[in-house]
């Protein structure tokens, strides 16, 4: 893969629970991570005394988070709206030249920021909350 534009990684949530996304306006800077908890089934037996992990087994999340600027006051209130309530509505990371991402996340936290000489910033980050799917590009 060839290097991308960092402004290419999108997050876009679906706005009114229909399945029409909207990228969150105003991300500057965007990351997403994907774990998954290994389940050790080591034993006495074990061949030459190598830990053993048990495929197919253990929790998989992923999370999301970006930083940015208000710019758009329909997808600032959603997010801020999803966080107050609970929600946890579908939401589609597009990697460019990889894939898209989508499923369920829940706002874990917004942090706010702002200083006296400069523009008023925002902190989002996400955690899965369900299955996610893969989509290649």
């Amino acid at each position: 893969m060839a290097a991308q534009n960092g402004k290419d990684l999108l997050i876009k949530v679906d706005m009114a629970s229909d399945g029409q996304f909207q990228t969150l306006a105003g991300l500057r800077a965007t990351r997403v991570s994907f774990n998954a908890e290994a389940v050790d089934v080591t034993s006495l037996e074990s061949q030459g005394g190598w830990r053993e992990l048990l495929g197919g087994a253990g929790v998989r999340s992923a999370g999301i988070s970006g930083a940015g600027v208000f710019r758009d006051e329909g997808s600032d209130e959603r997010a801020r709206q999803i966080f107050f309530d609970g929600e946890t509505p579908d939401f589609q990371v597009v990697i460019p030249d990889f894939g898209i991402i989508e499923g369920p996340f829940q706002v874990t936290a917004i942090e706010y920021a702002g200083a006296h000489d400069g523009e008023a910033t925002y902190e989002l980050s996400m955690a899965s909350a369900g299955a996610l799917s893969f989509t290649a590009i």
